[in-house]
């Protein structure tokens, strides 16, 4: 059992038998003597990728979520989803767009270092690399004289996603995409 005043980002909790991930978390202070702290956590249904924000106090307990992570590739997307296979099983399976939400834009063929998560004996959604290589499809001409500090233009990548480079950066680059919040980091080596 955990207790709202252990949450932290990242934190895999169980909540109503559906498995959560909380996002971010903030403590509030009461005004009221007395009165216990409050934690706000903003959380992402595992199951159903929801996003909500849920109040609790420091004392609710909530329980663990029974969940197994296993390393896997990812294969290919289709009309009928996106594909993956275990590296250890070599067993093959398929999530739905909702299942993946926005992690489909740092999807690649064959792309590796992504970790299936097992709820109940069912595959419920995947976690991705921290850092993923992807290559600019369009984005404008370079400019001039452009120095890496402060200018920036869109770029869309060969998955479709959009995410803001240096302006110097030019078409059929790889760069670094941090899959956390969509950010390029740079060229990749």
């Amino acid at each position: 059992m955990i207790t709202a005043g252990d949450f932290k980002r990242n934190l895999r909790i169980e909540l109503e038998g559906d498995p959560y991930l909380i996002l971010d978390v903030r403590f509030q202070s009461p005004s009221a003597r007395g009165a216990s702290t409050l934690v706000k956590a903003k959380m992402r249904n595992l199951r159903t990728q929801n996003v909500f924000e849920r109040s609790f106090k420091t004392s609710d307990r909530v329980e663990e979520p029974q969940l197994e992570l296993r390393a896997v590739q990812f294969l290919y997307g289709d009309d009928q989803g996106f594909h993956f296979m275990d590296t250890e099983s070599y067993e093959q399976f398929a999530l739905h767009a909702e299942e993946i939400g926005d992690a489909s834009g740092y999807l690649t063929d064959g792309l590796a270092g992504i970790r299936s998560v097992v709820f109940n004996g069912k595959v419920i959604s995947i976690d991705l690399p921290q850092t993923v290589s992807l290559r600019i499809l369009e984005t404008d001409p370079s400019v001039k004289g452009a120095t890496a500090q402060a200018q920036t233009k869109p770029a869309k990548l060969e998955t479709g996603l959009t995410v803001q480079v240096p302006a110097y950066m030019e078409r059929d680059e790889v760069i670094q995409v941090d899959t956390r919040d969509g950010r390029c980091l740079g060229r990749a080596k």
